[in-house]
């Protein structure tokens, strides 16, 4: 049971570091940090735009999270907010030219990174592993929340 541990908090966290280094060195090229990726990457699947809420549910981030990197992402003039209004929240969040530029090109190199990184891999592991993955991250998020039975 401990070589199991062992081997899959490792694994997790060489992914998450090298997963992050990769995407810091990408980012870099756009004045950003690696964490930032997924919110270019998310808004450029909805190019109608998506409010903060649904970025934050979309991305696992929380809202104060969200909300400083949309300022930042705003400041660089890569997102615009239509319809602020009083409640920020519920603004939808659009790309602007430059930030489909830049999105487009970050959706590439992960989706290269992403087929590098599986190298090797059968198409039916692959969809087990991501299977697994999700219901181990689901069953410790459960975990998490009611604690671990006495």
């Amino acid at each position: 049971m401990v070589d199991r541990f062992e081997k899959f908090t490792i694994s997790i966290f060489e992914i998450t570091r090298y997963w992050h280094r990769l995407a810091t060195e990408e980012m870099a090229k756009y004045g950003l940090k690696g964490p930032q990726a997924i919110y270019l990457t998310t808004l450029y699947r909805f190019s109608d735009g998506i409010t903060a809420q649904k970025l934050s549910q979309m991305s696992g981030k929380d809202k104060a999270d969200v909300s400083r990197m949309l300022s930042i992402l705003e400041e660089k003039g890569l997102v615009t907010k239509e319809g602020v209004g009083k409640n920020m929240y519920r603004a939808i969040i659009k790309l602007t030219d430059k930030g489909k530029e830049a999105a487009q090109k970050v959706s590439k190199r992960i989706a290269l990174t992403v087929d590098m990184a599986g190298k090797g891999l059968k198409e039916k592991d692959r969809e087990a592993f991501y299977n697994a993955l999700e219901l181990i991250s689901s069953n410790l998020r459960s975990l998490s929340e009611s604690g671990l039975p006495t």
